[in-house]
Parts: structure tokens; C-alpha cells; sequence
């Protein structure tokens, strides 16, 4: 029993070798928080983000390290660590990849397996950045929501499909909606499109306004 409170204070690692579990671990996360800098796709780019990646690896190490063999200190490290409560929302699921990246080479560095820490940074990162570059060369279609509103109760106009022709590569008409009090009623037209230019979307959305009778015209998007 004294035993085995005695280890739960004696660490077999000598300072070189936490020393060069912790180089591996940085090292390695650098290149992690280089290759998420460079794929990142998204519109929230956060550079604290990419700070945490490189700590996450160091503190995983670190962690690693210290539960060692014994089941003592794991058990007493998740009774400490459990009082945290994480309340960032993560909004993109390739930030949750590179969390577990993150760990999962901490933990190999903190093994002190850094056949596969290295292999496996080097292996995942080239997996991603391949992943990256034949998703940019993959055309982008995105469908838009288009909404347009006419002063009365009446049938969209010939113009309307010209300037549906000249933009877009596909319309569907979607829905039909009365809007307003009677005597002063509107018709909302809703259409799904996909645009030949996703870059002209503003000048689309500008034509359809000039329109005669139109009153509104809103335009959303998703990406598929």
C-alpha cells in the first residue's frame, strides 16, 4: 500500500526526455496548425484557434506523461480535469477534426511512440491537404433561394424569365404566397436557381428589382 502511494510521486521520465517528448509534440502541432491554416475553407478563421491546436498538443503530451503507467494518477487527473465545463460551440466540422488530431498526436508524443506521431502528422496532413486541393477544383454549385414580390395579384412577366435566363442555369418555381391585407395584396413568388455565375449575384438580384411591378427581391443561398 505505501508502495503504491510512494509512485503516485516518483516519475520515471528524466527532464531530457520530457524535454524531447515536448519538441516532437510542438513541432508537430506547428505543422497541424500550418496545414488548418492553409485548408481552412470557412468564414470564422479564428488565429486563437490555431494557437489552441499547438497547446492542446503540448498539454496532451504533458498529460500523458504524467499518468505514465499508473492508474492511480489517471484516475486521479480525470477526477481533476472533470470540474472544466467547455462551453464553446464548435461551428465547423473540420475544427473538431483538427481537435482530434490534435490530441490524438499528443498523446502518441507523450507515449514517446514518435515513429507514429511523425508518421502519422506527416500521413494525416497529406490525406487533408489532398482532400483540400480536389475539393477546389470541384465546381462549386450553389442553389439559391430567390423571393420576389409583386405589387399585385398577378403572373410573373416575361421580362422575369429572360433575366432568369441570362443569370441562371436552372429556375424551379417553388411556391406561391398571398401577402398583405386584402385590397392591398401582394404575390410572393419563390423560386430555386442555380446561378452561372456565382460572382453575379448582386447584378442578378439589381435586374430583377428594375423589373416592372416588382417590389421586393431577396435572394439566400446555401452551399451543396
Amino acid at each position: 500500500m505505501n508502495s503504491d502511494f510512494h509512485r503516485l510521486f516518483v516519475f520515471s521520465l528524466s527532464p531530457a526526455e520530457v524535454f524531447s517528448n515536448l519538441l516532437v509534440a510542438l513541432l508537430c502541432s506547428l505543422f497541424i496548425a500550418l496545414l488548418y491554416r492553409i485548408t481552412y475553407k470557412g468564414i470564422s478563421y479564428s488565429s486563437g484557434f490555431v494557437i489552441s491546436i499547438i497547446m492542446l498538443t503540448l498539454i496532451t503530451s504533458l498529460v500523458i506523461m504524467v499518468i505514465g503507467d499508473n492508474l492511480a494518477r489517471a484516475f486521479g487527473l480525470v477526477g481533476a480535469m472533470s470540474i472544466i465545463r467547455f462551453r464553446t460551440a464548435v461551428k465547423d466540422t473540420m475544427d473538431i477534426m483538427f481537435i482530434f488530431f490534435a490530441l490524438a498526436i499528443g498523446m502518441a508524443c507523450g507515449s514517446e511512440v514518435y515513429a507514429v506521431a511523425i508518421t502519422g502528422t506527416i500521413f494525416v496532413g497529406l490525406v487533408v491537404l489532398i482532400a483540400s486541393f480536389l475539393n477546389d477544383k470541384t465546381k462549386i454549385r450553389r442553389e439559391y433561394l430567390v423571393q420576389i414580390v409583386y405589387k399585385e395579384v398577378t403572373e410573373p412577366e416575361e421580362e422575369l424569365y429572360k433575366v432568369f435566363s441570362k443569370y441562371c442555369s436552372k429556375h424551379k418555381l417553388v411556391n406561391i404566397k398571398k401577402i398583405g391585407e386584402s385590397g392591398d395584396q401582394q404575390t410572393e413568388y419563390s423560386y430555386y436557381i442555380i446561378l452561372k455565375n456565382i460572382n453575379k449575384s448582386a447584378l442578378f438580384a439589381s435586374e430583377l428589382n428594375q423589373l416592372n411591378h416588382i417590389t421586393r427581391v431577396n435572394v439566400f443561398f446555401d452551399e451543396v
